[in-house]
């Protein structure tokens, strides 16, 4: 979510709209090449036939040695080439990475919308389960921002809840309406219009009334302190909300989607997956 969002939520809302929360960037900045990562460049299609770009990165043993497969969900804005530093790490620590984008973004075809960017996250989710080179009883999802709120929805809905191992949120909103009044509110112009113009927006797919229904699933909500785009009572909510087994993790220090530049977060993190995934910090490489 950006800084200027409550400009473009004016226009949106006046619209009726909710195709201006997304922010496509087509060209690639770079490819994991670029910064000395192995990849596959991977094209599937959506369920309406929108065919979808992404990469997948192999764990630095291979594929089929990795300790799990994380699949990521990026933000509302830009594509996978800036994306990918939340997680070109993960490969080295034995971890395949499958990054894709949403329809509109990058080198995937269409238009980006709510609706149909959920699709994609499904179709995603789809082409990892049936990816005979990995092991797709050991798959979790990060999600960033929008892509975690979609994310959230989307696997309890299309009944793919339980074929992943964990649902890690990192700096997402509980509610599109709550988020775009308070972003309305930060606006002298749009202030008086916060409560009027939210009503506007659809509030059906609200992660806050679908994260407890994950549960066994485990739920990890990475949140940071001095996050000034999603504020850290939305990670609360969120949590509030979730059943067990279920983390909050709030981050000193950290903005909007940067807790995992901190190399304690990471190290964290990989804890967090050795235990769900079924190894020690002593068979870590």
């Amino acid at each position: 979510m950006k800084r200027r969002l409550p400009l473009l939520l004016v226009v949106l809302l006046l619209n009726g709209c909710t195709g201006l929360l997304f922010q496509p960037m087509k060209t690639l900045l770079r490819t994991p090449a670029d910064i000395g990562l192995d990849y596959q460049d991977v094209h599937f299609s959506s369920s309406d036939g929108i065919r979808l770009h992404g990469w997948f990165l192999p764990a630095k043993d291979g594929a089929d040695q990795a300790r799990g497969t994380v699949l990521l969900l990026h933000g509302n804005a830009e594509n996978i080439s800036t994306h990918i530093g939340s997680v070109y790490w993960l490969p080295g620590r034995g971890f395949n990475v499958f990054l894709f984008d949403y329809r509109g973004y990058g080198q995937s075809q269409g238009t980006a919308y709510l609706q149909g960017a959920m699709r994609d996250i499904a179709a995603a989710l789809s082409w990892l389960l049936a990816n005979p080179d990995i092991d797709n009883s050991r798959i979790a999802v990060l999600g960033q921002s929008l892509g975690g709120a979609m994310g959230s929805y989307v696997f309890v809905h299309s009944g793919q809840a339980q074929a992943i191992r964990a649902l890690i949120l990192d700096s997402v909103f509980s509610d599109y309406r709550q988020i775009a009044r308070e972003k309305l509110s930060g606006f002298w112009l749009t202030w008086p219009l916060q409560y009027p113009l939210s009503w506007l927006i659809n509030n059906d797919y609200a992660p806050i009334e679908s994260i407890g229904l994950y549960s066994p699933t485990p739920v990890l909500i990475i949140q940071g302190e001095a996050d000034n785009i999603v504020p850290p009572h939305h990670a609360k909510a969120l949590f509030d909300q979730a059943r067990p087994p279920k983390d909050l993790w709030l981050i000193p220090g950290a903005r909007h989607i940067s807790a995992l530049n901190q190399p304690t977060v990471r190290d964290r993190l990989v804890d967090y997956l050795g235990k769900l995934f079924g190894y020690s910090k002593n068979n870590e490489p």
